[in-house]
């Protein structure tokens, strides 16, 4: 086995050579080349050798090969079958790494948890393709996992989208979508520079730690409500949440003005808590 490392520029070069490997640009592949952002990736998630992970998108294994190295095991789930002899070669030494290959959004997480990783609580690791970004996080937070921690790389843009506070340009449903599961955090901006093939945009670290009880409400008609409430964010709340929701004006009125929340206001002006009391207020809704 070569012991250089994954993240040298040239040994990259050179497998992806041997390989015959052309990047797709489909999958939004840009493979990590930078040892400093590798390790401190891993400080940020605060891997142990008493951890599982899953990573998900190992690329080549560069950052697959630093988590082995302080991992109990790593479970990677890698999507493009033409990386699947790479990461063969280029993992080999590394008895507690396990590639499985497919799609994470089509898995069922929770039986990977179970079948390969004791069951958890596992910690999440991965530099995620920008174009799957949302749906893979939402993923992860929705099905109600056995996660101890998120740590992933994504555009910065969503990055500091997801931290957003109330009254920021940025904030929006996927700021209270996060908020609601996980205290989120960015930890480290990292430049473009750092990737082969070079994005376009810069990226930063963001964890997610997540929330050990969620808030008491109905989830379905919370995220309604939220989606409801950015879906025109010009409106005001009262015409935003009518619209969005199909229910008359004067019974949206009578919700806000018992939660002492202003009919004038605009969802990017309302924090976490009052989405959670408008969703436990209103009548029922026909959402099921």
């Amino acid at each position: 086995m070569n012991n250089r490392r994954l993240y040298s520029p040239k040994y990259v070069k050179e497998i992806l050579d041997k390989y015959g490997f052309k990047f797709s640009k489909s999958l939004g592949q840009n493979f990590l080349i930078d040892g400093n952002i590798v390790r401190k990736i891993s400080q940020i998630a605060n891997i142990t050798d008493k951890d599982c992970v899953l990573e998900i998108g190992p690329g080549i294994g560069t950052l697959t090969e630093e988590l082995a190295l302080n991992a109990k095991k790593v479970v990677a789930v890698e999507i493009d079958e033409k990386l699947l002899p790479i990461l063969e070669e280029t993992l080999q030494a590394h008895d507690n790494v396990e590639i499985i290959h497919g799609d994470i959004l089509n898995m069922d997480i929770t039986k990977i948890i179970d079948e390969h990783m004791d069951g958890g609580p596992i910690k999440v690791v991965a530099n995620l393709p920008y174009y799957v970004t949302t749906p893979i996080i939402a993923k992860l937070l929705e099905e109600d996992l056995n996660i101890h921690s998120i740590v992933v790389m994504v555009q910065k843009e969503v990055g500091e989208r997801m931290i957003a506070s109330p009254g920021s340009k940025q904030y929006g449903s996927l700021s209270v979508f996060v908020s609601f599961y996980t205290y989120p955090e960015i930890k480290m901006d990292v430049p473009k520079t750092v990737f082969m093939p070079q994005p376009k945009v810069d990226s930063v670290v963001i964890k997610l730690n997540m929330k050990e009880e969620l808030p008491k409400v109905d989830r379905k008609v919370f995220f309604k409500v939220v989606r409801s409430a950015f879906g025109k964010r010009r409106k005001t709340i009262l015409n935003a949440l009518s619209s969005g929701l199909g229910v008359e004006k004067e019974t949206i009125r009578e919700v806000l003005e018992s939660l002492n929340i202003s009919t004038n206001i605009r969802a990017e002006n309302l924090k976490i808590e009052d989405f959670i009391k408008i969703s436990q207020t209103l009548p029922p809704l026909n959402i099921y």
